[in-house]
């Protein structure tokens, strides 16, 4: 809902079980998702 636009407000009004630190956990789970994993040349290269 986030994504399409709606404010962390909008989600509190619409779903008053939540709390903000309910969304704001939920979103850092996301971007730990969403982090790249970085892999030297050299370990590709090397069969790592």
């Amino acid at each position: 809902m986030l994504a399409n636009g709606d404010t962390i407000e909008e989600l509190l009004e619409e779903y008053p079980s939540l709390e903000r630190e309910d969304i704001l956990t939920c979103l850092d789970y996301a971007a730990s998702l969403a982090e790249e994993q970085v892999t030297p040349i050299e370990a590709l290269a090397s069969g790592v």
